[in-house]
């Protein structure tokens, strides 16, 4: 039986060149990615659009441009903002979200709003793994954060930091994360110190630059109110009033994450990034944030969130291209478990 067909007939009002020609993008980009993504074919003259496909996918397709040209609205002043590619991205699989009947409501579930405003705008959940994970994070004193790359773990721990600190919640901000090359042998770095770990620490000057700005988070580390530093830093000390994020956890040893997770001090929380498929540690060497997952599970105020391929909010790419690691290592580990004993081969 052939699934419906539905034909959707929308005007997008107030009509307005600049903000139509914005939602639609150089060449039609955009409306040729939701046409892709969604499976639908749309038509469209000055501000009236067809849609024209399954039901369901229509819907969806009716919602998402009402709601990106919403977003191109502008402030008093200021010129049309640019859909961009990523844009789009990021409401599709927003509106996969509200479309699965068995999410739930998170702020209903949480009593409180899981949105987080910066200087960059607002920061909200795409997947309700996300949605989950920053509730979490509000109401747990040690979160992890454990999935693949792309899945927004660092990014959305570091806008929840920036939001404590401008809430005064918390007196500063603390980001560290091991320095492990990841496979490679970069020998001897040039430099002073801090020159020697920025290249680590490079995603999370990223993150704070977008969300605060150059300046600010310059001014903030001058201050001593931003922390950044790598692991080794941590030994010895008690963190108070603090938000302290560790970032690629999976590349601590157990020594390391145990001496992190003892650091905690009164009126701070802590977040625990990291992906167990990429541990860059030496062989043989077990992965504290392994180690931490079996220890740990079940201890009160901690609480551990798993992202999946579907969290995946980088390129499309990327989730297809974690699905298909996850799918060869299920297969090589059911070939280890089929295989004889010693790994002997029998003839």
């Amino acid at each position: 039986m052939s699934p419906t067909v539905t034909t959707v007939e929308l005007e997008l009002a107030p009509a307005d060149g600049a903000r139509l020609a914005s939602l639609c993008g150089p060449l039609d980009d955009n409306i040729k990615q939701l046409e892709r993504r969604l499976g639908i074919e749309i038509n469209y003259h000055n501000q009236y659009f067809t849609l024209t496909g399954r039901t369901a996918q229509v819907n969806i397709g009716a919602h998402l441009l009402k709601h990106l040209y919403v977003e191109t609205q502008a402030l008093r002043g200021q010129a049309v903002p640019d859909i961009t590619p990523e844009l789009v991205h990021l409401a599709i699989k927003e509106s996969q979200v509200l479309d699965q009947d068995d999410t739930p409501d998170i702020e209903h579930l949480y009593g409180k709003t899981v949105n987080i405003k910066t200087k960059r705008g607002l920061i909200k959940p795409r997947t309700a793994s996300q949605a989950h994970y920053m509730a979490h994070i509000s109401s747990h004193d040690i979160t992890f954060g454990i999935g693949p790359a792309g899945t927004g773990k660092t990014y959305l721990a570091v806008a929840a930091a920036v939001d404590a600190l401008e809430r005064q919640e918390v007196r500063r901000i603390l980001l560290t994360r091991p320095a492990v090359e990841a496979g490679e042998k970069l020998g001897f770095l040039p430099g002073d110190l801090s020159k020697k770990v920025d290249p680590y620490l490079r995603p999370l000057y990223d993150a704070l630059f977008e969300m605060l700005g150059f300046e600010q988070v310059e001014k903030l580390i001058e201050r001593n109110v931003i922390e950044i530093a790598p692991l080794a830093y941590m030994r010895g000390r008690t963190l108070n009033d603090a938000f302290i994020i560790l970032d690629e956890s999976q590349n601590t040893t157990l020594e390391q994450m145990k001496m992190f997770l003892t650091r905690i001090g009164f009126n701070s929380r802590a977040v625990v990034t990291g992906d167990i498929t990429q541990v860059d540690l030496p062989r043989h060497t077990k992965s504290g944030l392994r180690h931490a997952m079996d220890v740990l599970d079940g201890v009160e105020g901690l609480s551990f969130n798993f992202f999946h391929a579907e969290d995946v909010v980088r390129h499309p790419v990327v989730a297809r291209i974690v699905r298909a690691y996850e799918a060869f290592d299920h297969q090589q580990a059911k070939l280890n478990d089929q295989a004889p004993p010693d790994n002997k081969v029998t003839s």
